[in-house]
């Protein structure tokens, strides 16, 4: 029991909840932005620009504040940017199926959430929802795929 909170109670996973707090934010801020200006019907287009714009987001702040991976060697990053937005390219199916299962099917694009101390579009909502589920995602593949640490002797074979 001890491990475990030890695993889940540490620096690296309050970085990524942070950072992946932020890159939400900056997620919603596009997307709501976007949405406003194509109009309603256009959600999933201002879906694809919010997640582009994320994900840049996070791969500066996972790589610099979170996996704390310093190296900026042309080798390097040959290796973590297509490895990042590769393992990326899975959230956004999710969150474009998910958007499109929450607006089409349950038609929460017609909705509006009271909370209150701020009403939210049912869009907004779904996106948070379907956030909650890339964020765990992203992180699994970011830890033990992208950023994941080398042992000594790979280093050497570099």
């Amino acid at each position: 029991m001890k491990k475990l909170i030890s695993a889940v109670c540490n620096k690296e996973t309050f970085t990524y909840v942070l950072f992946g707090g932020m890159t939400t934010l900056v997620n919603l801020v596009v997307f709501k932005v976007f949405d406003l200006f194509f109009g309603g019907k256009w959600y999933l287009l201002s879906n694809t620009i919010a997640w582009i714009t994320a994900v840049a987001f996070a791969f500066i702040t996972n790589k610099l504040f979170v996996f704390e991976s310093k190296e900026w060697t042309f080798s390097t990053l040959k290796k973590e940017i297509p490895g990042f937005f590769f393992a990326r390219i899975g959230s956004y199916f999710i969150e474009q199926g998910g958007l499109w299962c929450f607006v089409e099917l349950l038609h929460f694009d017609e909705k509006v959430f009271d909370f209150r101390l701020v009403q939210l579009s049912g869009k907004i909502v779904a996106k948070l929802i379907i956030g909650v589920v890339v964020v765990v995602l992203n992180y699994l593949f970011s830890k033990f795929v992208v950023f994941k640490k080398q042992n000594s002797q790979n280093d050497k074979e570099v």
